[in-house]
């Protein structure tokens, strides 16, 4: 059985790290206050994935946040997938080429099928994971591409097979509702498609606290949780994390 993972999210804009709510993005610190404040090298071992997402609405400079990420990354041994602004074979092979092992997609998912399959061909699947930003309300599950702007007029679980079929790697499912919150998951739209979906499932949107995490990975279809909380789980969080979930005997990475 393959183990499950606990990810942590940075969302980047601009030259700086963001705490996000609901899609509206609150500036945090640059790197400089990421490193003196995170020191991934350090926190590592909570980790078994960091996620880096380029929410620049304006200008995806892929440059810029290539050298960010490059310098993000020196020293921490962990698997990076970074995506936004991904529009070419070239904006991807910038990002494989500083530091990331995989890479997220969105919003050509939709718009660019046929780049989709070139980046699948050329990296290979398990190197491309699929975002989906998603608002619930009731039964109606609501998908947005970018930046959480233009909703689709599609439901979610043909875009899920829709997305299959372009043979990528993993779906980040990730609720516009819950993102920031602190208050849980959004077990609506993931109960509905965590059964049928035929890839890798990681959630995300709402993680607070160790419970959150837990509760996400004790339901077997879930292979993988995300936060991006800056707060919640700065200094020790996410080391008193991972013990409380080892001490769940989740199927989690142990170091000693």
């Amino acid at each position: 059985m393959l183990r499950k993972r606990i990810i942590f999210t940075l969302i980047y804009e601009n030259g700086f790290f963001n705490q996000s709510r609901n899609f509206r993005l609150q500036k945090v610190g640059n790197l400089r206050w990421l490193e003196k404040n995170y020191k991934f090298q350090d926190i590592a071992f909570s980790l078994d994935e960091l996620i880096v997402l380029n929410a620049s609405k304006n200008d995806k400079n892929i440059a810029d946040f290539a050298r960010i990420l490059n310098k993000l990354v020196d020293d921490v041994f962990i698997p990076i997938a970074a995506g936004g602004g991904i529009r070419s074979l070239g904006d991807a092979k910038m990002l494989f080429d500083n530091g990331a092992d995989k890479i997220v997609l969105n919003t050509i998912l939709h718009t660019n099928k046929n780049l989709v399959q070139q980046l699948v061909s050329k990296y290979g699947s398990q190197s491309i994971v699929a975002s989906i930003d998603y608002k619930a309300n009731d039964d109606n599950i609501s998908i947005y591409i970018k930046n959480g702007t233009e909703e689709l007029d599609i439901g979610l679980e043909q875009y899920i097979k829709d997305i299959e079929d372009l043979k990528v790697g993993e779906v980040y499912l990730n609720s516009i509702d819950k993102d920031g919150t602190g208050f849980g998951y959004e077990f609506g739209a993931i109960n509905k498609i965590s059964k049928s979906i035929n890839v890798p499932l990681i959630i995300a949107g709402g993680a607070g606290n160790e419970q959150h995490l837990i509760t996400g990975l004790e339901d077997t279809n879930i292979s993988a949780v995300a936060t991006a909380n800056l707060f919640n789980f700065i200094g020790d969080g996410l080391p008193n994390a991972r013990k409380k979930i080892l001490e769940k005997n989740i199927n989690v990475a142990s170091w000693n």
